[in-house]
């Protein structure tokens, strides 16, 4: 079709479409036609990022990210917790690269005998003087920033355990270590000459930062499987609960609450004292009462959705009750259910300290943060046991605390849905 047609065609479709005006021809064609080109093109969407939400979910996170105090306090925790995953690199009694006579090894990863430098014993100790020697002098070794493990003993130490932070020891105390060493530095040196303990040692001369990191990540290891594993099972009895109602949730009531009146922790008193206390012991033993924390809430919101039109939809379309619990009734009961799930992680974490503190916790030696402040209670000369152990405590608690707040605000429906 040529352009004089085409230009034929739309002065002739402007006239038909005013022709009930009192506008002249000359004046319709200087009525500007609208072409394809000139069409109205809709915003673009914002852009979503890595992970797809849907935009409910976005509102929710922004009322997160509102929350400066919460949403800073999760990334420091994520900072924290990330870190103490790679404690062997950050604190250890092993070199994390050696390279002797061309070889490259990797002692973090792999016990090597002593045999292949020269010694006789089953593990290489990389802290002996001997070893050490040979491998400055075949090689080279790359050390992590603390030289010691949870469970490194400094025989070296300038004054008795457990020693205070190096940087509070004079110049009189550190020298002899460091003449012990085959050192003779200056005089106001000494302290820099020996192995520094940043936050001094306990009673049996382990680091205390070494032992903070690995209790750190242990803590939280411990308080997120213990939350998990509960969260998911009391999810379960309270959708049981609410869902079915009657006869079912008269009788797991009842069970709940003779359970949760039993004495929780003269039972583990007891159990401890029967059982050798180890990681997954402990974890099963709290399961057995921290699974109840969260029945009450999933019960209340199966109670109260199992009744609403979508149910009775889902019901009459011929949906299994399990699909209609967990497919479409569970998502609205997480609202509530995910609000808890930082403060039950404190809980647990609270717990396991407080476990350690009173010796029916973990296995002696474990780095622990309740060992730890024990340790302070018990040596009150040292008082940067006690303190170290409560400021590590206290700000992972709180951090948790701030992003419990935070998460409650943003699953608030006054915010997210005003």
């Amino acid at each position: 079709m040529s352009g004089s047609t085409r230009g034929s065609i739309s002065r002739r479709g402007r006239r038909e479409a005013v022709s009930d005006t009192a506008l002249s021809a000359p004046e319709l064609d200087r009525i500007p036609v609208a072409s394809p080109a000139a069409s109205p093109v809709a915003p673009p969407l914002p852009r979503e990022g890595f992970i797809r939400l849907s935009p409910l979910n976005r509102r929710r996170w922004q009322n997160f990210k509102a929350n400066r105090r919460g949403y800073w306090s999760l990334w420091i925790f994520l900072a924290l917790f990330g870190a103490s995953l790679f404690a062997e690199f950050i604190a250890n009694d092993r070199p994390i690269l050696v390279s002797y006579k061309g070889e490259l090894l990797y002692p973090v990863f792999v016990d090597y005998p002593e045999e292949k430098f020269g010694g006789f014993l089953a593990v290489t100790d990389y802290r002996d003087p001997v070893i050490a020697r040979e491998i400055a002098e075949n090689g080279w070794a790359v050390w992590p920033p603390v030289r010691f493990s949870y469970s490194t003993h400094n025989l070296d130490l300038p004054v008795p355990a457990p020693s205070a932070p190096t940087w509070m020891l004079s110049d009189a105390q550190c020298r002899p270590a460091a003449e012990k060493a085959g050192r003779q530095p200056p005089p106001g040196e000494a302290c820099r000459a020996i192995e520094r303990n940043w936050l001094g040692t306990d009673d049996q001369g382990r680091d205390v930062v070494a032992r903070l990191i690995y209790g750190v990540r242990l803590s939280i290891l411990f308080g997120l499987i213990l939350a998990t594993i509960a969260s998911a099972i009391g999810i379960v009895a309270g959708a049981i609960q609410g869902y079915f109602g009657g006869w079912t949730d008269l009788i797991m009531q009842r069970f709940i609450e003779i359970w949760t009146s039993l004495p929780s922790l003269y039972l583990l008193i007891i159990i401890s004292s029967i059982i050798t206390p180890s990681f997954l012991v402990l974890l099963g033993i709290l399961l057995l009462f921290e699974w109840v924390s969260l029945v009450g809430v999933v019960r209340a919101e199966f109670l109260r959705g199992r009744n609403f039109e979508y149910v009775r939809a889902a019901r009459a379309l011929g949906l299994s009750n399990a699909t209609i619990m967990f497919r479409h009734l569970l998502p609205n009961a997480m609202v509530a259910t995910l609000t808890f799930l930082p403060f039950n992680l404190n809980g647990s974490i609270a717990t396991l300290t407080s476990l350690d503190y009173l010796g029916f916790g973990l296995p002696p030696g474990s780095p622990s943060l309740g060992e730890l402040l024990a340790q302070g209670k018990a040596n009150l000369q040292a008082p940067w046991l006690g303190l170290t152990g409560f400021v590590v405590i206290a700000f992972v608690l709180s951090l948790l605390i701030f992003i419990g707040e935070a998460v409650r605000d943003a699953f608030d429906p006054r915010k997210t849905l005003g």
